[in-house]
């Protein structure tokens, strides 16, 4: 729902109303929803190879979560693929570094640790260590010189690119580790007692992320070069605090409405159809045409039409299955 009021506010808002304390509050919560689809895509496959190794063995589990990161990178140029034929500029777009193909590729190195780390102990502790070198690392990498040794396409995904990259593994990828490492500590968490521990604990870990990222960016930097917005590690935990501490929240106070669990499940196939819709051609009368209050109705609006697009889509997936040469659309349709 984050999601989709980032993209609608920043493509249909009109120009009198970004300047304003309202928008700016908006954008700040807008900013939380990429992080928190990373770190969810990395609770998923953490429980879900937990869960698969109980069942086929760990071999088999790692091999399948490393299968779906590689359908989720490739679903990433398959979405610029889409937008390229409806019309979204250059043949340059299609290599563009977006949100996809960075969960794809963390989730692939995700799924290589959980295999090689060998327990849930080591596990925890190489998520956390990932975790911890995806941020720290990101002002340094984005000052060194070898990656202009790369070919441009792939230095895009090590640093920002203003032609190619909207996203960077340095440090978004951190934001997929620290979710599987969440994702280790809540399968482990069995009885009521261990869960009230577990979420007492993140919630701890989410407040300190953020008193100590706050206070932190008000000391001297240890870095040659960091902006506090994009490269700052202290930036970084922050953001990380406040999306971590939505898991406790979620559990304290039981939420499992129907219709966001609905939503939540196909978190992916809303991102693919909406994008289009906030963006597209199809949205081209109200692009930078709606006041801050009209774009907040307009998103409720389109979240409930994305409701509805989603128990369709359901209903017409029920007990079929898609054939070989489209498993690639699973992580979106199933």
């Amino acid at each position: 729902m984050i999601m989709v009021m980032a993209h609608v506010t920043d493509a249909w808002t009109r120009e009198a109303d970004r300047h304003d304390d309202r928008f700016f509050q908006t954008v700040f919560v807008n900013g939380l929803a990429a992080p928190l689809f990373l770190l969810l895509a990395g609770v998923a496959l953490a429980m879900a190879a937990e869960s698969r190794a109980r069942k086929v063995g760990e071999a088999e589990a790692a091999r399948s979560v490393h299968a779906r990161g590689w359908q989720v990178f490739g679903l990433a140029f398959l979405f610029r693929l889409q937008s390229q034929l409806l019309g979204w500029g250059p043949l340059v777009n299609l290599l563009k570094v977006d949100i996809l193909n960075v969960m794809g590729l963390a989730m692939v190195g995700a799924a290589w640790i959980w295999r090689l780390a060998g327990g849930r102990a080591a596990r925890i502790w190489s998520y956390a260590l990932a975790t911890t070198l995806f941020t720290m690392l990101t002002p340094i990498v984005r000052e060194a010189a070898w990656p202009a040794m790369l070919p441009d396409p792939i230095e895009a995904y090590i640093r920002p690119d203003p032609n190619r990259s909207t996203f960077t593994l340095f440090p978004w990828a951190g934001f997929l580790m620290a979710g599987a490492l969440a994702g280790e500590l809540i399968d482990a968490a069995r009885t009521s007692t261990q869960q009230r521990i577990l979420h007492t604990g993140l919630a701890v870990a989410a407040v300190a992320g953020i008193a100590g990222g706050y206070a932190a960016s008000f000391l001297p930097t240890i870095y040659a070069n960091s902006t506090f917005w994009s490269s700052s590690p202290t930036f970084f935990f922050i953001r990380l605090g406040i999306v971590v501490a939505a898991i406790p929240l979620a559990w304290l106070i039981g939420l499992t409405w129907g219709p966001l669990v609905t939503m939540g499940r196909s978190s992916l196939f809303v991102y693919w159809i909406h994008v289009e819709m906030a963006y597209g051609g199809i949205a081209l009368p109200l692009k930078r045409a709606l006041s801050w209050e009209a774009a907040m109705l307009a998103t409720a609006a389109l979240v409930v039409l994305l409701y509805v697009l989603v128990l369709w889509k359901n209903h017409l997936m029920a007990h079929r299955t898609l054939p070989a040469k489209l498993q690639i659309l699973a992580p979106v349709l199933k």
